[in-house]
């Protein structure tokens, strides 16, 4: 069997990117390419590991902007898109093409603290716990149906710096069981909900 060609989307310094390139033998994929808006601290690990990048940079014109971008990933013939900490909103036309396709990681327990600043929020609003989801991406933001959640412990003495690194730890985790589950087709997007096989 072919490995599940996957396209990485990152904003940063691609911690998760990483969690993925260490697995890919085990999860029977193989990245194509890490896409980015653009250089960051992940371009460094893609070049270390081999992997192709492609900088598809912010334009002016939003609409165009995701028409590029979809035709990127058409053409790198993605059959998995994962946005880890990619921090740009792709728009419907993209979402549409990969329905079913295309998923995200987020560092809190959705639909709680959605958004940029999810750690930030977290601790803002004094709760005892937070956590990582990852979801199949719909056109809202971090509203898609949820396909696995993992909760952490807020510390009293946490910072945002230190509880998104114990985060970030789970998440990493999370994310390649989760993507494992994919290609296995042990779970998958139905008519808008995430099916168990």
């Amino acid at each position: 069997m072919s490995a599940t060609r996957v396209v990485i989307l990152a904003s940063g310094s691609g911690t998760l990117f990483q969690a993925l390139i260490e697995n890919q033998a085990a999860l029977a994929i193989e990245i194509v390419a890490l896409v980015v808006d653009k250089d960051v601290p992940a371009v460094q690990r893609a070049q270390s590991a081999g992997i192709s990048v492609v900088e598809v940079p912010m334009l002016p014109d939003r609409d165009q902007w995701n028409q590029v971008m979809e035709s990127v990933l058409t053409d790198l013939g993605a059959d998995l898109v994962i946005s880890a900490g990619f921090m740009r909103v792709l728009g419907p036309n993209v979402v549409a093409a990969f329905a079913g396709r295309l998923i995200n990681t987020h560092p809190a327990l959705l639909p709680d603290f959605p958004g940029a600043h999810a750690v930030r929020d977290a601790l803002a609003a004094g709760v005892t716990s937070t956590g990582t989801t990852v979801h199949f991406v719909d056109a809202g933001v971090d509203t898609g149906p949820i396909i696995a959640q993992r909760e952490v412990e807020i510390f009293p003495t946490d910072t945002e710096d230190s509880l998104h690194e114990r985060i970030k730890v789970v998440e990493r985790e999370l994310l390649v069981e989760t993507v494992r589950k994919i290609v296995a087709q042990e779970v998958s997007l139905v008519d808008g909900k995430v099916v168990a096989q």
